[in-house]
């Protein structure tokens, strides 16, 4: 089974730190983020259509950039995430609707 989230952040809403509990894909659905990992040494900037893998037990901070962001979690069970994760990169654009 997997799960997707959508969420919404405004410009200007301070960084939000989420710790991720499952191996999961974000995907910014539209406007950009700006995403950063605990231990890792480079930021990111991710623009509409962009995701980024993050692992269970990762934690990232997160901010929009000016016109604000939408963007989606989406995680399986420990067992088909580490099993599969290619057929979760496949299936999450087509149910968001971007191609």
């Amino acid at each position: 089974m997997r799960e997707v989230r959508i969420f919404e952040l405004e410009h200007g809403e301070p960084a939000t730190a989420w710790r991720v509990a499952r191996p999961s894909i974000f995907k910014v659905i539209s406007g950009e983020i700006w995403l950063t990992v605990e231990g890792e040494g480079d930021d990111h900037w991710l623009a509409t259509g962009e995701s980024i893998e993050l692992p269970r037990g990762a934690v990232a901070w997160i901010s929009a950039g000016q016109a604000g962001a939408r963007f989606a979690m989406a995680s399986g069970s420990e067992r088909t995430s580490s099993a599969r994760p290619v057929p979760m990169l496949n299936w999450l654009p087509r149910w968001l609707g971007v191609a």
